[in-house]
């Protein structure tokens, strides 16, 4: 039986909390009108049209659920419709479409130990996965996650980070690019991470979301440390436009990172080198 949903037509969710996690990214909780759940899979997004102002694509923050209707997604103020939404009001309707694209193959992961690495808001998206890990603690092995920032006023979720710290059956790494005076932890780009930790190359999976200049050094340091390339996932959400593959704009020397994507095993897409 045809879904009665157009994947053109926005469906309505409302804004039901906001939350500022530095000066330009933002924390929004929405619910789905319908009261269903949004049925996303880790690593997965969404299209979020404002009303009179335009529709721009957005990775789910928040893991999975089939016990509620509410997803989360973060936001840099950084265009019209970023801006738009920062303006919305507690209350307030949104349009939404998806989820859409590929996933983090979760099944694959169970038994398996597992290392993040999020640059930047490459974290928004590993959150997703990285909670949906914790809620399921039971089924996976070691889970070590790196998070690399510019600075420390770019930080995000540091409220949340501070607290997964404080975990036994997590090992959390930070490093900012450049310190001030209020950082006491790790100075250099993400890859200075990479000699505090040890692995098993033979049990350990790795996601890693971020500037796309950052892969080749990850991917490098995974070599390193013995991670074949075949358990090595990469998010390409930077490129998402339409969701459809109708537009053309998430084209990479002929995959469409909306429909193929936005979640590789590296191995599918080693071959792209600088198009990345």
């Amino acid at each position: 039986m045809k879904s009665k949903f157009s994947p053109y037509v926005p469906r309505p969710a409302t804004l039901v909390a906001k939350k500022e996690l530095n000066e330009f990214v933002t924390l929004f909780e929405f619910a789905q009108d319908s009261g269903k759940p949004l049925a996303h899979r880790p690593g997965q997004f969404i299209q979020v049209s404002v009303y009179g102002v335009g529709e721009a694509p957005f990775s789910v923050s928040s893991p999975p659920r089939t016990d509620h209707h509410h997803f989360e997604i973060a936001v840099r103020k950084i265009g019209s419709v970023t801006n738009a939404l920062h303006a919305l009001e507690v209350g307030n309707k949104i349009g939404i479409r998806g989820p859409y694209g590929s996933y983090f193959p979760m099944q694959k992961f169970v038994g398996q130990d597992f290392l993040f690495v999020a640059g930047g808001l490459g974290y928004i998206p590993i959150r997703s996965v990285l909670h949906y890990m914790l809620r399921h603690r039971d089924e996976f092995g070691r889970i070590i996650l790196l998070v690399g920032t510019r600075n420390p006023g770019e930080r995000i979720f540091t409220d949340q980070l501070a607290e997964i710290s404080k975990r036994n059956d997590l090992e959390v790494f930070e490093t900012v690019d450049v310190a001030d005076d209020t950082w006491k932890g790790n100075v250099g780009v993400i890859t200075t991470l990479f000699p505090k930790i040890s692995i098993n190359p033979e049990t350990t999976s790795v996601a890693t979301i971020g500037p796309p200049i950052m892969y080749r050094f990850v991917i490098q340091e995974c070599s390193k440390l013995g991670i074949p390339q075949d358990r090595i996932y990469v998010s390409l959400e930077r490129h998402m436009k339409c969701g459809l593959g109708k537009c053309g704009h998430c084209q990479i020397n002929g995959i469409n990172c909306c429909l193929d994507g936005p979640v590789f095993c590296y191995t599918e897409i080693a071959g792209l080198g600088e198009a990345l």
